[in-house]
């Protein structure tokens, strides 16, 4: 009688030993840190990249595309005519002054003056005082609005005045105070030119000479439409100078 066979033996894997598991583990940890760091060396690679371009473009000098405000130019192009004179006016008055000695209440002496005086007054804008937010243009139109006119200024023509008369009186007893006298003569005169002038009107006149001018000034300039807007003459630019 034949004897049963051994059942079949399956080898059973070895396992790992400690030592192995301990090797694989730094194998893979090894792996793993190498490609951190090089994902790290790559980012920090691309960050200086960027870096040095940005960098490079703020130390790149460069100039923008030139810009132009067509209204400074304009502004720039008509104060080149500073104050703007558009209307004069004058005038020769015969104007008298005197003076009296007092002793008390009692006038014992008076000196007259005769004076013939030529004066002038002129009017006009000062375009000095013109801003670019006074002018609009759109393509090759243009409108502008000016400053009020003004007495520009007032004087007396020494040249052309004299004094016709200075007369001290009985035994010349008026005070000696000629040129006193002169000098509020010539005052006298400038503020009843000033006031004739504006009387008949110079600021009105300035407003209007001023526009044709002007426009005749940007037409020349190249632009196809212009419009010139004037002003009312301020309340107080006719009123006389304040004597002491």
């Amino acid at each position: 009688m034949n004897s049963p066979l051994p059942d079949t033996i399956v080898p059973t894997p070895a396992k790992p030993s400690t030592g192995s598991r301990l090797r694989n583990f730094l194998l893979l940890s090894a792996g793993g840190v190498g490609l951190i760091t090089s994902l790290i060396l790559v980012g920090m690679w691309q960050m200086g990249a960027n870096l040095t371009h940005r960098v490079q473009r703020w130390l790149t000098l460069f100039e923008p595309a030139p810009s132009v405000d067509p209204r400074t130019l304009i502004v720039q192009q008509v104060r080149g005519a500073s104050e703007l004179t558009t209307a004069v006016f004058a005038m020769e008055a015969v104007v008298p002054a005197q003076q009296d000695r007092k002793l008390g209440d009692l006038t014992i002496g008076r000196t007259t003056l005769l004076y013939i005086a030529h004066g002038e007054v002129r009017a006009g804008i000062d375009l000095s005082q013109l801003t670019p937010a006074q002018v609009q243009v759109q393509g090759q139109q243009v409108v502008m609005t000016l400053p009020p006119p003004q007495i520009l200024d007032r004087k007396i023509d020494v040249t052309k005045s004299s004094v016709y008369e200075y007369d001290r009186g009985f035994l010349g007893l008026g005070p000696d105070t000629g040129p006193a006298l002169q000098q509020l003569a010539q005052r006298t005169t400038l503020d009843r030119i000033l006031a004739t002038a504006c009387q008949q009107g110079i600021l009105q006149k300035a407003n209007e000479r001023a526009e044709v001018a002007v426009t005749q000034l940007l037409t020349l300039s190249g632009y196809d439409s212009v419009q010139v807007k004037t002003q009312t003459p301020p309340p107080h630019a006719c009123q006389p100078s304040v004597h002491s």
